[in-house]
């Protein structure tokens, strides 16, 4: 089970210092990948590992997780992974910010929190006004991937960004992993459990047109 926490608190007002992709990665012009609501990263260290041609960055609103994440980037000295705290929403509204969503190559949005009671909605990670600055921002061709379990969370997703003319949904049966951020299709531990009980995964790819 894990923590919830209300993304609307005020205590995520406040954004800590985000360092440029140089300081970040040992490389910053490798291609590079954003995991929002990345949890403990396993997920993006599982990938950092096995596809050091991308640069991987994750973002997590509970500090506690990032600041365990960050010390194992260091005692296993990657280069090409870093993870930063807070409400996604807070940072990539952020002006100063603007440069992860300009440089990024695909986002992904796994097994968000669902937040079932509609009064909690708005607590959900995906918003259109997320949705409204990526369209502004993200380069043409760039990639935004969801993935959940919860048929209802999958559908308020998949309106929120379909309802931007800017993105267009790619049909996966094309869609060539060897070039993306997860070539080998590496799973997050939410995914491992579901296929395991056997339970239903929804998933959709669009495109920045």
């Amino acid at each position: 089970m894990r923590q919830h926490v209300n993304p609307l608190s005020s205590n995520f007002n406040e954004i800590e210092r985000v360092p440029s992709l140089i300081e970040m990665f040992s490389d910053s012009k490798l291609n590079f990948h954003l995991d929002i609501g990345c949890a403990a990263g396993q997920f993006l260290f599982d990938l950092a590992l096995v596809n050091t041609s991308w640069n991987y960055l994750g973002i997590e609103i509970r500090e506690r997780l990032v600041k365990t994440a960050k010390l194992r980037v260091q005692e296993k000295e990657i280069k090409n992974l870093y993870f930063l705290f807070g409400n996604a929403n807070n940072i990539l509204n952020n002006v100063q910010c603007e440069f992860i969503i300009k440089n990024v190559k695909s986002i992904s949005f796994n097994f968000p929190d669902p937040w079932f009671k509609k009064r909690h909605n708005k607590r959900r990670v995906i918003q259109p006004n997320l949705i409204n600055i990526l369209s502004n921002l993200l380069q043409s061709g760039s990639l935004i991937f969801i993935k959940t379990d919860v048929k209802d969370l999958f559908d308020y997703m998949d309106l929120t960004i379909s309802n931007n003319s800017n993105f267009k949904t790619i049909d996966k049966k094309d869609f060539n992993y060897s070039e993306s951020f997860n070539p080998t299709k590496v799973k997050t531990d939410r995914e491992k459990y579901v296929i395991e009980n056997k339970l239903d995964i929804y998933e959709n790819i669009y495109i920045r047109i």
